[in-house]
C-alpha cells in the first residue's frame, strides 16, 4: 500500500519536503544561526534515528508502510519520517506556548432523532495551514490482513485524517493542544498512524475506542466515531491520557473543536488564560490559545439547541456558519491569515461512504467517495 502511495504521489512527497520551509511553526525550532537546509538535514537525520525504531516496535505496519511510500516515490526515507514526525511534534506546546498546533477543526455527529434519516452522519471541518491543501488526497486502503477502507489524507502520510471502512466503522481528527511539561509525548505512532491501524481493525465505536485508548501513539487530538449501528463518541486524546464523550442524556448529537471537555484530558491542556508569545507565527502572537475553540464550541450549542432531523445539506449549512457576520478564525467555517477550512467531509458510515471538498466550507461541493 506504501509503495503504491508513493508511486502514485512521487512529486507531490518531493514537493512537501520542500515546502517544509513554508511552514512557520517548523521553521521557528531553527536557530537563527542556522541555514534552513542545514536544520532540515538535522532534523530529517533525528526524525529517521529516533521515529523509525519507535514506530518499529509500537505499529509494524505503519513502519512497513512508511518505507513503501519512500521506496514509491523514490525519496530519502529519512525525509517522509521527517514528514510523519512532524504531526507529533506540532501535537503539543512548550512553556507558555512557543509553537502552535498544525490547525483548528470541528467535527459534529448526529443519529437517531438528529439525523433526517435516522442514520449516522459525522460533519468534519479540517482547518490547516494553506500551504499543506495541495498535498490533500483520497485513498482506497486494502490491507492483507484488515478491513478496506476509504481514507482522506496528506501525500506523505502513513496515517489517515478522516476515514470509513467496510464495515462501518467512521473517524475524524481535531488537533488539540497540550503542554509538554504535563503531557509529555515521545516519538511513535502517531494519532494518524492508529487511525489507519484502527480503520484495518475494528467495526464498532466500542471496538475503536478501546484500542485507541489503550495504544500508546505520538500527538493530542479530539476524534469523532460513529458506526452503522448509530452508536456515536468523541474521544479526547493526548500523549498519555484518554477519555470518551457521548451524546448528553436526551440528545443525538455531539460535537467537539480542539478543547478538551473531560476533565482528566482538560488537565493537560493549554490554560484558558495561556496567549500566543513571540516564538509563535506572527499572525497568532499575542491571541488566547483556546478563544476560537472555546467560540466555536459556543455557537455549536446554539445552532443545535433542538436539533432535530438534520439532513446532509442542514450539516452543511452548520459547517459553513459564520456566526452571522464575517468569517474569522473563530468560526466554525474558518478564514484567517493563518490557517483556514482547508477541506470539508462527511462521513456516512451505513453507506460506507465519504463525501469530501477540498475548500472551505461555505464554498463546498462535495465529491462522494464510496466502498
Amino acid at each position: 500500500m506504501g509503495r503504491a502511495q508513493g508511486t502514485a504521489l512521487g512529486k507531490e512527497i518531493h514537493r512537501a519536503y520542500e515546502d517544509l520551509r513554508k511552514i512557520e511553526a517548523f521553521c521557528l525550532k531553527r536557530p537563527w544561526w542556522l541555514p534552513f537546509g542545514a536544520f532540515r538535514r538535522i532534523a530529517r537525520t533525528r526524525a529517521g534515528r529516533v521515529s523509525s525504531p519507535a514506530v518499529a516496535a509500537g505499529s509494524p505496519g505503519n513502519y512497513q508502510r512508511t518505507l513503501g511510500i519512500a521506496s514509491g516515490a523514490d525519496a530519502p526515507v529519512d525525509g517522509v519520517w521527517l514528514l510523519q514526525a512532524v504531526e507529533g511534534l506540532l501535537g503539543s506546546v512548550d512553556g507558555a506556548v512557543d509553537v502552535p498546533p498544525p490547525g483548528g477543526c470541528s467535527a459534529l455527529a448526529i443519529r437517531g432523532a438528529a439525523s433526517a434519516t435516522g442514520r449516522p452522519i459525522i460533519a468534519h471541518n479540517f482547518d490547516y495551514l494553506p500551504p499543506v491543501q495541495p498535498f490533500f488526497f483520497i485513498r482506497e486502503s486494502r490491507p492483507a490482513h484488515g478491513l478496506r477502507s476509504i481514507e482522506f489524507t496528506v501525500a506523505p502520510l502513513a496515517g489517515a485524517i478522516d476515514g470509513v471502512n467496510e464495515k462501518g466503522l467512521a473517524i475524524t481528527y481535531d488537533y488539540s493542544q497540550t503542554l509538554a511539561t504535563l503531557d509529555p509525548g515521545r516519538a511513535g505512532p502517531t494519532i494518524s498512524m492508529r487511525i489507519s491501524e484502527t480503520l484495518a481493525e475494528a467495526a464498532t465505536v466500542s471496538e475503536a475506542v478501546d484500542k485507541l485508548s489503550r495504544n500508546s501513539r505520538w500527538g493530542s487530538g479530539l476524534l469523532m466515531l460513529a458506526d452503522a449501528t448509530g452508536d456515536v463518541a468523541s474521544l479526547e486524546l493526548s500523549n498519555t491520557r484518554a477519555e470518551v464523550r457521548r451524546p448528553n442524556d436526551g440528545d443525538d448529537f455531539v460535537f467537539h473543536a480542539n478543547n478538551y471537555v473531560c476533565p482528566a484530558t482538560a488537565a493537560v491542556e493549554v490554560p484558558v488564560e495561556g496567549v500566543y508569545n513571540a516564538r509563535a507565527p506572527r499572525p497568532l502572537r499575542g491571541r488566547r490559545v483556546l478563544d476560537s475553540s472555546l467560540r466555536r464550541m459556543c455557537r455549536f450549542d446554539e445552532l443545535l439547541q433542538n436539533a432535530a432531523g438534520l439532513s446532509s445539506d442542514d450539516l452543511k449549512r452548520i459547517m459553513s456558519d459564520h456566526d452571522g457576520g464575517e468569517p474569522s478564525d473563530a468560526t466554525i467555517c474558518m478564514h484567517s491569515d493563518y490557517w483556514i477550512t482547508s477541506a470539508c467531509v462527511q462521513c456516512l458510515p451505513q453507506e460506507r461512504t465519504l463525501r469530501v471538498a477540498f475548500g472551505t466550507a461555505c464554498q463546498a461541493e462535495y465529491t462522494d467517495y464510496t466502498l
